[in-house]
């Protein structure tokens, strides 16, 4: 059995904001799969299913974001899974928007949610998906900008992470995050420069 934990707060106001990206991307999976994720347990909103032959348990904690680890790490207990059982998808502002990367495990850089999760698992060691969110502006507060929502340029990209994020967690579910990893995980190229910028003088 796998865990799928989306990040996000609960509460009407925060539906659609950048740090609520997570929940979107659950959202997302219940929708191809026909999960409700609707049933209470763990503090969490859950729903089960089955992907790719495996059983999942999709989650959405409702202990607000710097608490999700109490909702995470109470799920695994109660199922006895392993760290690796565990997909968690969050957002990322050191990525620009619509990006995705699939990491095997890591520290939370600077995510308080991540940081509370790596606390009651006892381990970095477990699969997440990060959702680019873009860069805050210098002249905004870090709070107010995830907390926001996003721009009409950026809604598509954002459309087209969701996507991004069910194929990969399908395929880490699989077994195959390698696969999640060489197909997300590149970085774009910077632009050539002329041949004459480059050579030596």
């Amino acid at each position: 059995m796998k865990i799928i934990a989306g990040l996000g707060n609960p509460t009407k106001e925060y539906v659609g904001t950048r740090h609520n990206i997570g929940f979107d991307g659950v959202t997302a999976i219940a929708d191809k799969y026909r999960i409700s994720v609707t049933e209470k347990a763990h503090n969490a909103l859950v729903g089960k299913g089955i992907i790719n032959g495996e059983r999942v348990l999709l989650m959405k904690p409702q202990t607000y974001m710097n608490l999700s680890g109490e909702a995470i790490g109470d799920a695994m207990r109660f199922y006895k899974l392993d760290p690796e059982d565990l997909i968690v998808i969050y957002d990322d502002v050191n990525l620009e928007p619509g990006a995705i990367r699939v990491r095997e495990g890591g520290s939370a850089g600077g995510h308080n949610g991540m940081k509370n999760i790596i606390q009651h698992v006892g381990t970095e060691k477990f699969p997440r998906v990060r959702i680019g969110v873009g860069e805050k502006p210098k002249e905004w507060d870090l709070k107010d900008y995830v907390l926001g929502h996003f721009s009409r340029d950026d809604e598509p990209k954002m459309r087209e992470a969701l996507g991004n994020t069910v194929t990969a967690v399908e395929m880490i579910v699989s077994g195959d995050i390698q696969r999640a990893m060489s197909a997300f995980n590149k970085k774009k190229k910077a632009p050539e420069q002329p041949a004459e910028e480059t050579s030596e003088s």
